[in-house]
């Protein structure tokens, strides 16, 4: 089979290597096209994929994507594949309009959290909504990685197949076991050996709500609580702004986009994720595969991974004292914290990537034997 890989920009590709070797594993020939931002893994280029440079812009509205759009849909006429998966939201809408009327080409789109949610602004509704149920009447398989998305596709949508499939999956082990001088770490990162660290990894972005946090930690008023964010992001200025005029500078730290991420999680005492909208958040399966309980957002996606009390506690992303009283249980508790980060550990083993691969192992293989099955009827 000849399969072409499809997502906006490259960076969105980070989350798809060991996707794409399986395909290549099962002697697919697999190929890439995305705008290219940042280089693609070398690895990927060596197995022999191929990389098409299209010119997606993010913004849907955007009139450069008719360009893209009519770049796209000539290579995959010229190249023939046979299965197209998609990610992300511009190039998908763009995938599913070139290849409505090939019908040797079967779409598969992975919707990483729609724009539209439980709770999300009505404008979202009014723009989204509409085109992905226009748009799904052209889809073979609709992957959905969380609950929500899923019930609503079957309910509403049109596609072929509607499939759930929690995430791109993690290496629960890469974070599981993690050898490292805590002391040192703390040292390295301007924290008290004795401080009780909370945790966030995310964009410095509106939707990340790293805001409200601050928020809580200056009504919290304890000095031995410190505040981690990793990312970075448009609102890194404002964000200075705000932890300075609450007094927060030596609490709060932005420590700005960082490779250690799982030597951090594991100096962490407690995992922070207020978020306003997710999909099925990256960032909060990893501090459950490091062990952390974790206080979220009670909003799609993080539902899905947090068992409210059992493995941390739901708030509502912009109720303040809802995460003030939660981390203040957590912090005057370290048998409960232990209790919950072993709770989260053995619930994220759901979604470890060897078993997310076994999933869509078997979507492809159920679309190739389809595909089997109609050659032979064509032929007879």
């Amino acid at each position: 089979m000849k399969i072409l890989y499809v997502t906006t920009i490259s960076d969105s590709m980070v989350f798809f290597p060991r996707h794409i070797e399986m395909l290549l594993d099962q002697g697919n020939f697999v190929d890439l096209a995305c705008n290219v931002t940042k280089p693609i893994n070398p690895f990927l280029l060596k197995r022999g994929c191929k990389v098409f440079n299209i010119a997606f812009a993010r913004n849907p509205f955007n009139k450069e994507n008719y360009m893209a759009y009519k770049a796209l849909k000539s290579l995959i006429s010229r190249e023939n594949y046979n299965i197209v998966h998609t990610h992300t939201p511009t190039a998908s809408v763009c995938v599913r309009l070139a290849c409505r009327d090939m019908k040797n080409v079967k779409v598969f789109y992975t919707a990483h959290g729609f724009h539209f949610f439980t709770g999300a602004p009505i404008i979202n509704w009014l723009l989204y909504y509409p085109v992905e149920r226009w748009l799904s009447r052209f889809t073979d398989v609709l992957v959905t990685i969380n609950q929500e998305d899923y019930q609503r596709a079957t309910k509403s949508f049109k596609a072929r197949r509607v499939a759930y499939v929690p995430g791109v999956g993690i290496d629960i082990e890469r974070f599981r076991n993690v050898a490292i001088d805590k002391t040192a770490k703390r040292q390295e990162i301007s924290v008290p050996y004795n401080a009780l660290i909370l945790l966030s990894v995310g964009e410095l972005i509106k939707r990340k709500n790293h805001e409200t946090i601050i928020k809580t930690i200056a009504r919290l008023n304890e000095a031995n609580i410190y505040y981690l964010i990793c990312g970075s992001g448009q609102m890194e200025e404002y964000l200075r702004g705000l932890i300075a005029e609450l007094g927060l500078e030596k609490q709060v730290i932005l420590l700005g986009p960082r490779n250690d991420i799982k030597e951090i999680c594991k100096i962490a005492d407690i995992f922070i994720h207020p978020s306003f909208q997710e999909g099925l958040p990256v960032a909060l399966m990893e501090a459950m595969a490091s062990g952390l309980p974790c206080i979220a957002s009670r909003i799609r996606g993080n539902t899905d991974l947090i068992q409210d009390v059992k493995g941390g506690y739901l708030c509502k992303p912009d109720d303040v004292d809802g995460f003030r009283q939660a981390i203040e249980r957590l912090a005057a508790d370290e048998s409960t914290r232990r209790l919950m980060g072993e709770y989260n550990q053995d619930k994220i083993m759901d979604f470890d990537i060897s078993r997310i691969l076994l999933e869509m192992k078997s979507l492809y293989e159920r679309e190739w034997e389809q595909e089997n099955q109609n050659i032979t009827s064509i032929t007879q």
